[in-house]
C-alpha cells in the first residue's frame, strides 16, 4: 500500500539545482536506501518528506493519520532534560504520558516523603496501565541499555556527541510511526552496534528511509535504492549490491545514447560545414535538428574522483610505540602498548566508544603525549591525519583558497604537475563551486574538501579517524582504490566493516581495561577468528559438563547398586540409548549432507539477499543441530566405553 507520494518535486541552494522533477511513492513495506554525492540534496529531500522544509516546486502527498518519526543528522536537544525525558520527547499522548511519567519519577527520588508526588505517581501509573505504554518504557530501556546507555537520569548537555546521537537514534527507533526516516544513523556508533541495529530494523514493521554509507548495512537491511545523481532521482529495487549492477546497466545505456548523440552530431556538422543553404523546409528543418543536438545537456557526466597525488619517501623507521600508557579521569586507555609501524602497515582499529581508539591516533599524531612509555617517529616520517574534528577549518575562506593553504601546484604519482584548481575539479568541485566560501558547503563536501587537503600534503603516514562518518559512498570507493596503491602506513579507526575489510590487513581491538588485542587479516577475518575461539571454548564447556554429567551418572549407578546390594551389576544402555546410540551416526552424515547442499544452494543465490538470509539461518540452525549430535555420540560412547570395561572386568 503506498503510504506517501512524492509528485515533480524541485529544489534549489542559491543558484545550485539540488533536484528538479523527481517523482516517486513509498510502500508502506519497503525500506529504502537513499544515496548520492555529497552536496545533490539527499538530506534536504528527506527534511522535505518529513516536513521540516519546503521545496520549490511540487508535492508530497501523505496517507491519511501518516506517522513519521524523523531522525536528522544534528538533533536539537532540549537543555536540561534527562536521557529518559528526551527519549521520550515526541507530540503523541503515549509520549507525552511517558514523559511526565519519567519527570514525576525523577522527581520523587529527589524527594521520597512528598505526599503529593506520591500521588502524582500513583495516578500517572494507573494512566500508563490503562494506556498500555509500560511495554513502550521498558522497550525505550532496552534499546537505550543496548546503545551504550546505562544512566537514564543523566542530563543530556552533560554527555559527549556521540552518546547524544544515540539518545535522539533510541528516540525515533521506538517512536510509533509508519514511516521511519534516519539520516546517517550508523555514524558515532561501533561495529556491535550497527550489527543490533541491522537486526532491529529487519524486524521493524512500516516504512523505512534512510541515508548511510555503510554499505553492508545497506545490503542488509534495504530492498530498494533511491540514488540522487545529477538532480534525477533513479530507483532501483534490491539492495546495494543490485544496485551496483544495475547501475552500471544505466551507464552502459546512457553512454550508448551519448556515443550515438555525438554521432548525429558529427555528421550533422559536416553538412552544415558543406554550406547548407536555409532555401527550402527540409534544409531548414535539418539546420535547427543541428542546433537542437548542439544544445543538449550530455548525459554522461564523468564524477570520478582520481586520487594520483604523490607521497614523500619514507625510510626504514616509521612509528615505534615503547610502553605507552594513558588514562583520562582515572580511567585507563592504554596500558603498556608497545608496536612498531611497519612501512606498509594496514591497521584498522576497533572498540567501543569511549575507549581509547582516537587517543591512539592523537598521540601518534603529536597532538597528545602518553603519561608514560615512549614514542619514536623516523626521521622520513611525515604524517597526514583525516580527524574526525576536519581541523581548524576557516570557514570564511572559499574553496580554492583553503586548498591553496596546503599547496598550489602538486606533483603526482607519476611524476606530473597538477593545479590546485584542477585537482578540486576532481573532487567534484566545479569552477563555480571553487569560489563557494567553505560555510556554504554542505557537511559532507566539508569533509570530502578536508580529505583533499590532508592527502595534498604528500603525507608517507595516514592516520584516519573515523573517515567513512559524512563522506559519500562514491568518495569512499575512490579513497580505498587511493589506499590500495599509497606506498606508506595506513592507520584507521572506524566502525565501518566494509570499509575496514577494503583497507586492513591487521586488527587492533580496544578493550576496557586499556589492553589491546592483535589479530591478522582484514575484519571479516577477525570474526572468523571470534567465532572460532568461542565455538573451542563452548565445545570444551559442554564437553566438561557432559563429563561431569557422565561421571555423576556413574557414581550414582553405583551408588545406587551398593545401597540395593548389587555391586557387580554392570551399566547397562536403556532401549531408548540403544536405539539411539545405533542410529545416531547416521543421522550425523546425513545432516552434514544436508549442510553441503545448503552450501551450494547459497553460493547458487548469489545477490539475493532475502533468500541468502532464509538460507543462511537454516545453516545455523543445521550447525546447533550437528554440534549437539556429535556432543551425544561423545557421550553416548562413553558410555559404551564403560559398559565394555565392566563386561572385561566380569
Amino acid at each position: 500500500m503506498n503510504i506517501l507520494s512524492v509528485e515533480s518535486l524541485c529544489k534549489s541552494h542559491g543558484t545550485k539545482v539540488l533536484f528538479e522533477n523527481i517523482t516517486f511513492g513509498v510502500d508502506s513495506s519497503e525500506k529504502i536506501g537513499l544515496i548520492g554525492i555529497n552536496g545533490t540534496g539527499k538530506s534536504t529531500l528527506l527534511k522535505i518528506i518529513a516536513g521540516l522544509d519546503v521545496s520549490d516546486s511540487g508535492t508530497v502527498s501523505l496517507g491519511s493519520g501518516l506517522q513519521i518519526e524523523y531522525l536528522p543528522q544534528d538533533p536539537v536537544f532540549q537543555n536540561g532534560a534527562t536521557v529518559m525525558e528526551q527519549v521520550f520527547r515526541g507530540t503523541s499522548p503515549i509520549m507525552q504520558l511517558l514523559r511526565e511519567y519519567e519527570y514525576a519519577l525523577e522527581r520523587l527520588q529527589e524527594n521520597p516523603s512528598n505526599e503529593d508526588l506520591q500521588k502524582r505517581l500513583v495516578m500517572l501509573s494507573q494512566r500508563m496501565d490503562s494506556q498500555g505504554a509500560w511495554q513502550l518504557e521498558s522497550e525505550a530501556r532496552a534499546v537505550l541499555t543496548r546503545l551504550g546507555i546505562s544512566d537514564f537520569s543523566a542530563r543530556v548537555d552533560h554527555l559527549s556527541g556521540g552518546m547524544r546521537k544515540r539518545i535522539a537514534l533510541a528516540s525515533s527507533l521506538i517512536t510509533p510511526a509508519d514511516l521511519l526516516i534516519l539520516d546517517e544513523p550508523t555514524n558515532h556508533i561501533d561495529s556491535d552496534t550497527v550489527d543490533w541495529l541491522e537486526q532491529y530494523l529487519n524486524q521493524r514493521k512500516g516504512a523505512l528511509l534512510l541515508i548511510t554509507h555503510d554499505r553492508y548495512f545497506l545490503d542488509r537491511v534495504v530492498n530498494k535504492i533511491f540514488e540522487l545523481d545529477r538532480g534525477r532521482l533513479y530507483a532501483y529495487t534490491g539492495n546495494y549490491s543490485v544496485f551496483v549492477n544495475s547501475k552500471l546497466l544505466r551507464l552502459e545505456q546512457e553512454q550508448s545514447t551519448e556515443n550515438k548523440r555525438q554521432n548525429l552530431l558529427r555528421n550533422e556538422l559536416a553538412w552544415m560545414r558543406r554550406g547548407a543553404k536555409a532555401r527550402t523546409t527540409k534544409q531548414k528543418a535539418r539546420i535547427d535538428r543541428y542546433h537542437e543536438l548542439e544544445e543538449q545537456k550530455p548525459v554522461v557526466v564523468s564524477d570520478k574522483i582520481e586520487l594520483s597525488v604523490g607521497s614523500t619517501r619514507l625510510g626504514k623507521k616509521v612509528i615505534e610505540l615503547n610502553n605507552i600508557c594513558k588514562q583520562f579521569s582515572g580511567i585507563t586507555l592504554l596500558d603498556n602498548f608497545s608496536y612498531i609501524v611497519s612501512r606498509q602497515d594496514r591497521i584498522g582499529i576497533i572498540g567501543s566508544n569511549g575507549c581509547g581508539k582516537s587517543t591512539l591516533l592523537n598521540i601518534l599524531a603529536g597532538k597528545i603525549a602518553p603519561d608514560r612509555g615512549s614514542i619514536d617517529i623516523g626521521e622520513t616520517v611525515k604524517i597526514g591525519y583525516f580527524s574526525q574534528e576536519s581541523g581548524e577549518m576557516n570557514e570564511t575562506l572559499r574553496v580554492i583558497e583553503y586548498i591553496k593553504e596546503e599547496a598550489e601546484i602538486m606533483t603526482t604519482a607519476d611524476g606530473g604537475v597538477i593545479t590546485a584548481s584542477q585537482l578540486l575539479e576532481r573532487f567534484l568541485f566545479s569552477p563555480h563551486l571553487q569560489w563557494t566560501p567553505i560555510s556554504k558547503l554542505s557537511g559532507g563536501e566539508k569533509r570530502r574538501l578536508y580529505l583533499l587537503r590532508v592527502l595534498m600534503s604528500a603525507p608517507n603516514v595516514i592516520l584516519l579517524d573515523e573517515p567513512t562518518n559524512d563522506l559519500d559512498i562514491q568518495t569512499l570507493t575512490i579513497l580505498e582504490e587511493y589506499l590500495d596503491e599509497f606506498p606508506g602506513a595506513v592507520i584507521t579507526v572506524s566502525h565501518d566493516r566494509y570499509f575496514l575489510d577494503r583497507t586492513t590487513e591487521r586488527i587492533f581491538v580496544f578493550k576496557d581495561n586499556g589492553e589491546i588485542n592483535q589479530y591478522l587479516g582484514n575484519y571479516s577475518d577477525y570474526l572468523e577468528i571470534v567465532k572460532g575461539e568461542q565455538a573451542t571454548q563452548s565445545a570444551v564447556k559442554k564437553s566438561n559438563t557432559s563429563q561431569q554429567s557422565l561421571s555423576s551418572t556413574i557414581a550414582s549407578t553405583r551408588d545406587s547398586d551398593k545401597s540395593e546390594g548389587k555391586k557387580n551389576q554392570p551399566i547397562k544402555f536403556s532401549f531408548k540409548e540403544q536405539r539411539e546410540f545405533e542410529q545416531i551416526e547416521s543421522i550425523i552424515a546425513s545432516t552434514e549432507d544436508e549442510l553441503e547442499e545448503l552450501k551450494d544452494k547459497i553460493h547458487q543465490a548469489g545477490s539475493n539477499y532475502t533468500l541468502l538470509q532464509e538460507l543462511v539461518k537454516v545453516q545455523l540452525e543445521l550447525d546447533t543441530k550437528l554440534e549437539n549430535l556429535i556432543d551425544r555420540w561423545a557421550q553416548l560412547n562413553e558410555i559404551a566405553a564403560e559398559i565394555n570395561k565392566n563386561k572385561l572386568n566380569h
